[in-house]
């Protein structure tokens, strides 16, 4: 089960992602993909926001390959654009995977063997200079639940 979202722009696209980001809880995870330039990095920001936590202090970790933006629920950013799975063995990924936070994988199909059993997947894609299509759908029996109630809530 799957559902698509049209975004207009850059503003639409952090209200989705703050909405979205009501009905996870600690422990998610959540992977993102899309092509470079797609919205992964402004979907954080909204997921940050829609936590409480400040968007404006969120960046893309390519470079640092992950931040931490701390709050009740602390969110875990992760971006494996330069990095291949066995580098995040070196990083202790478990502990942010499965830990008390929520974590946001870009380029999540990077993750190979190390994608998780249960997990958000959201798919962007261009369809324009600004508007853009969000594909949501979530994956183990953990999530079905919960997404069937958000997707009831839009």
């Amino acid at each position: 089960m799957s559902i698509e979202l049209l975004s207009s722009g850059y503003e639409q696209t952090l209200a989705i992602a703050a909405k979205f980001a009501r009905v996870l809880c600690r422990g998610d995870i959540i992977c993102l993909a899309g092509d470079l330039g797609a919205g992964k990095t402004a979907f954080v920001k909204g997921l940050a926001a829609g936590l409480g936590l400040r968007e404006a202090h969120v960046h893309s970790p390519t470079f640092t390959l992950m931040n931490i933006y701390e709050g009740k629920i602390p969110l875990y950013h992760f971006d494996l654009y330069r990095i291949c799975c066995e580098d995040l063995w070196s990083l202790g990924y478990e502990e942010f995977f499965y830990g008390q936070g929520i974590t946001a994988v870009e380029w999540s199909e990077r993750l190979e063997n190390l994608t998780p059993k249960d997990f958000w997947s959201i798919k962007i894609v261009h369809t324009g200079q600004d508007t853009r299509q969000l594909t949501f759908a979530a994956t183990g029996d953990a999530f079905q639940t919960r997404f069937i109630q958000w997707v009831n809530g839009q």
